[in-house]
């Protein structure tokens, strides 16, 4: 075959559509089946819409809230209320996923649920083992798995053997909350998203430090302790009810840069690189991954580019490009805002030059992008 996708989430099914969409067939591996609950801030801004639109994907039928407000608060609970440039939508990674499965599949995109153990590279072409010890060649291989599995161990890539100290839990509740508002509300050791999704569901994910949150015994009771201690998370749990029976919670979650190539194998979404989830813009950076690496595929296999070579290095400078920056940027912020004092000071620069705020929400989030 000549183009299989390892993994179906955001990014993979972004990519596979488009291809599919362009006039190539794609093979997706994909261990689950759908739909999925999974962690995510599930915020994106607006500038991915058009491109959403012309593959067809019609967000307004999936009932996502509108997010024109952003809200910040420091530990102690000082505020701070600006407007989102380009606004966004909010919608759960359960309802998105399924509807970009679905649109894969009317488009003839083929799915293996399975899970790949192995990725070579021989001769000008993949050989991909799964789990069933099944053995697939393609042409072209995708790396869409997400943040960190065990494929980064056998591609050998360098941020894996380090580790990293971010865990991150989400839920969904019920209760009252803004519907046009996304909020990130910082607390001792991380700091929380806080959006409305479709269902008129409260989506709230959070991202702690797990030097901080081993001092104590529980989720329940690390919320209770640290993140009760800022007035606003406080009021948000104490007048919400989970809708799931636990968090979900994944660990060892790495920011430490990644290769957008690695032994030949194209990178999409998390996979590729991972933002800060403070700048609230990572599955619309996903998605934009997806439509660079799509672009590049195509020129490829159309005969254009000329060297798988050259392919690879062109998508590499070009993911640098739309993404390095916001990726530099979202490690300043968070080194500052996990830091008392100076995210006490940042707040007090911000309130009096609001402008800045702005500046900084520009700085995380990209111009709207269109197909080619």
């Amino acid at each position: 075959m000549d183009i299989l996708i390892a993994g179906g989430g955001l990014a993979g099914l972004t990519a596979a559509i488009h291809l599919l969409k362009s006039g190539f067939p794609v093979t997706i591996i994909e261990k689950n089946t759908y739909p999925q609950h999974k962690v995510c801030g599930e915020y994106i801004s607006n500038e991915v819409l058009p491109y959403l639109e012309w593959l067809g994907l019609a967000i307004d039928s999936a009932a996502a809230s509108r997010i024109q407000n952003f809200q910040i608060s420091t530990i102690e609970g000082k505020c701070l209320n600006a407007k989102l440039p380009l606004g966004g939508f909010g919608i759960s990674r359960y309802v998105l996923d399924a509807l970009l499965y679905e649109h894969a599949l009317a488009h003839g995109c083929q799915f293996i649920h399975e899970t790949v153990t192995d990725i070579t590279f021989n001769a000008d072409e993949f050989q991909v083992s799964l789990g069933n010890k099944q053995i697939i060649s393609a042409r072209l291989v995708i790396g869409a798995y997400g943040k960190r599995d065990a494929l980064d161990q056998k591609l050998s890539r360098a941020f894996i053997q380090k580790k990293s100290p971010w865990l991150a839990v989400k839920a969904h509740y019920q209760g009252p909350f803004p519907d046009d508002l996304v909020a990130l509300h910082n607390f001792e050791g991380g700091y929380c998203g806080v959006s409305k999704v479709e269902d008129n569901r409260i989506n709230i994910c959070y991202l702690v430090d797990y030097a901080s949150f081993k001092r104590y015994k529980s989720i329940p009771e690390h919320r209770m302790q640290v993140l009760y201690k800022n007035e606003h998370l406080r009021t948000i749990f104490e007048n919400s009810r989970m809708l799931f029976d636990q968090p979900l919670v994944i660990s060892q979650i790495s920011f430490d840069p990644k290769n957008a190539v690695s032994q030949h194998v194209l990178m999409i979404g998390d996979t590729a690189g991972l933002i800060h989830p403070l700048c609230g813009n990572g599955m619309a950076m996903a998605i934009h991954s997806a439509k660079l690496c799509a672009e590049s595929v195509i020129s490829y296999l159309e005969g254009k580019t000329g060297s798988r070579k050259k392919m690879e290095a062109q998508y590499e400078r070009s993911w640098k490009r739309n993404f390095n920056k916001r990726l530099s940027i979202g490690k300043i912020i968070s080194r500052i805002l996990s830091r008392k004092q100076l995210s006490t000071r940042l707040l007090r620069i911000l309130i009096k030059f609001p402008a800045l705020l702005q500046a900084l929400i520009k700085q995380t989030h990209g111009k709207p992008i269109m197909a080619k």
